[in-house]
């Protein structure tokens, strides 16, 4: 019976901490955002508020609590006020299963050890796959019970895009899976000790992320923002901290996305000298999300937004195909277990990828008509 409190007390403080630094992380992540930008394009960035700018987050979380909160009088008041928690609540709980560092050894006694997570479920990745769809709730209710038809288009137009986009996001991980025969996280991780997963499925990694950044509303797959309108998409209605819970959640998805593909794919904890300082398992974990979250923002900075229609031809027409690829190749590198085997369907994945990627490019280009459209137009101009 005792045990069974210190374990209820050992959770309750691991989600607590979680809670903490994923708050602080949100905060931050809007600093870090503005100051890599500012360095990628020579700029200077928040400068002002507190050294290097660090208080900035603190002056704009001030000016969002004390801004006028407003709500549509037509709007369905109380969808209107639980979409914004819809969105975030999935981002907060989605690490739940991820474990942040190898375990503590013989913490509670013999052979009793504290795993730096706040669950190790044997189905983590099916518990991931399932939080993470319901966002689109959020965003789609927050539009429609806006009453406004942009705001209405604008969620319609997210949930299409991220429920296209979780398709490819959703095979990509089957090859991981498969390689460490189990769902769990923290078996993932371990599989991953001679090799990280990403030299074994590249393919995989890629889909993966750039779905990630879909899944996220990041650019070039920001469209649910609709920052190209005089409208802001699904949450043109919105203001003052119910406006900011949204953000929170993309900025808190961001280090989610960023923390399962490290699991994934980059050995999450795994690194040099591990088993013979723990601890160095935390700062391989946290330094892998970094890199990841910097890359973000980098993509952001370099890359212009998609149109929308090539952004839905690409998620359907490349990245599902890809996944699908990838994942029967990985089944029959297994089920063969022969080198040469895995090789060739390697490469016929390839070349069917890359022929779907140019056939993608040559269509939307129009092909043969398309090219006599634009020669007769160049004619007219000259």
């Amino acid at each position: 019976m005792a045990m069974e409190w210190v374990r209820l007390i050992e959770w309750i403080i691991k989600a607590v901490i979680s809670t903490a630094v994923l708050l602080a992380g949100f905060a931050y992540m809007t600093w870090a955002e503005r100051k890599v930008a500012a360095l990628l394009q020579q700029r200077i960035g928040p400068n002002r508020v507190g050294p290097f700018g660090l208080l900035q987050p603190v002056a704009d979380g001030i000016k969002l609590i004390f801004k006028e909160e407003l709500i549509p009088a037509q709007a369905d008041k109380l969808i209107f006020l639980l979409a914004p928690v819809i969105t975030v609540v999935p981002a907060f709980i989605i690490l739940a299963v991820v474990p942040w560092g190898p375990p503590v050894k013989d913490f509670y006694g013999p052979g009793q050890d504290l795993p730096l997570g706040i669950a190790n479920l044997n189905v983590g990745m099916m518990y991931i796959l399932s939080v993470a769809s319901i966002a689109v709730y959020g965003v789609t209710l927050g539009g429609w019970a806006s009453n406004n038809k942009y705001a209405t288009l604008g969620g319609l137009r997210s949930a299409a895009q991220m429920i296209s986009y979780e398709l490819g996001l959703g095979l990509s991980v089957v090859g991981p899976l498969m390689l460490a025969g189990s769902m769990s996280m923290l078996d993932i991780t371990n599989a991953q000790a001679p090799v990280w997963f990403v030299f074994l499925q590249p393919l995989a990694a890629l889909i993966f992320y750039i779905a990630a950044l879909a899944e996220v509303n990041r650019a070039p797959f920001d469209m649910p923002e609709a920052e190209q309108e005089l409208t802001a998409g699904y949450h043109t209605e919105y203001s003052g901290m119910k406006f900011a819970l949204f953000f929170m959640a993309e900025y808190i998805k961001m280090i989610g996305v960023s923390a399962i593909f490290t699991t994934l794919f980059l050995g999450g904890w795994q690194g040099p000298f591990v088993y013979e300082f723990p601890w160095l398992g935390i700062v391989y974990f946290w330094g892998k999300i970094i890199a990841s979250l910097v890359f973000m923002i980098w993509t952001r900075s370099t890359l212009p937004r998609l149109r929308y229609d090539r952004l839905m031809a690409f998620g359907w027409k490349v990245l599902l195909p890809a996944a699908l690829v990838n994942v029967l190749v990985t089944a029959a590198a297994l089920l063969g277990n022969q080198v040469i085997l895995g090789a060739v369907l390697g490469a016929l994945g390839v070349a069917v990828v890359i022929a779907i990627f140019f056939g993608l490019a040559r269509r939307s280009r129009g092909g043969p008509a398309g090219r006599r459209a634009r020669a007769a137009q160049s004619e007219t101009v000259v």
